[in-house]
């Protein structure tokens, strides 16, 4: 959707200025030029996507202290040759994961999102890849994300519908369904299914 928006980039490059000068910043002139260089990297950002200067605040410029990345984990379950994948409201399927809490770690987040999305309860194998969803996937994010993906073992349970998703289903390689693009790519689910398959994998990373 942004990927070739390089006036975005600008702006949250702006955007990651003020909002790092506002947190670090002291003396209440510099504070004042950073409020403002904030405001016109919302103004840019509202006019670009057509949307209300309030909501791009929102979205884009609402966060406190040092610009990081947000963290999102995917569990890689399997059975068999088929991995589960669950289905979003919006029809298109993903593996079970999510944003990770702030008081959980990496594999905290991946058996709890598992849980919630699947209905499974599963234990964690090895860490399969940690990379940049810009570099990967569709990007409909405004500020950058690390995906981890974590290959995992069924243990017990069963699929209860929820907040987030309304169904699951183990799958066959050649057989994958349409796939929520920023969440996982079918190329994505090829390297679980290797680290799956393989005696020995080194974890992949940008």
């Amino acid at each position: 959707m942004y990927e070739n928006d390089k006036w975005l980039d600008r702006a949250l490059q702006l955007q990651a200025i003020a909002q790092e000068g506002l947190y670090y910043g002291t003396g209440p002139f510099d504070l004042e030029r950073y409020q403002k260089i904030r405001e016109i990297a919302a103004e840019m950002i509202s006019e670009g996507l057509d949307i209300p200067v309030d909501r791009a605040k929102s979205l884009f410029c609402s966060d406190i202290g040092y610009v990081t990345p947000k963290l999102d984990t995917r569990a890689a379950i399997f059975k068999g040759d088929k991995i589960l994948l669950v289905q979003e409201k919006s029809g298109t399927w993903s593996m079970p994961g999510g944003w990770v809490d702030p008081d959980t770690s990496i594999l905290e987040n991946t058996l709890k999102e598992a849980r919630e999305e699947s209905g499974l309860t599963v234990t964690p194998g090895r860490l399969v890849a940690l990379v940049d969803l810009d570099k990967h996937n569709l990007k409909l994010h405004p500020f950058k994300v690390i995906k981890a993906f974590v290959l995992c073992r069924p243990l017990e349970g069963e699929f209860e519908k929820n907040i987030e998703t309304v169904a699951s289903r183990y799958f066959a390689m050649d057989e994958l369904p349409e796939l929520t693009q920023d969440k996982n790519t079918s190329d994505q689910v090829f390297m679980c299914y290797e680290a799956y398959k393989a005696d020995h994998w080194e974890t992949v990373f940008d």
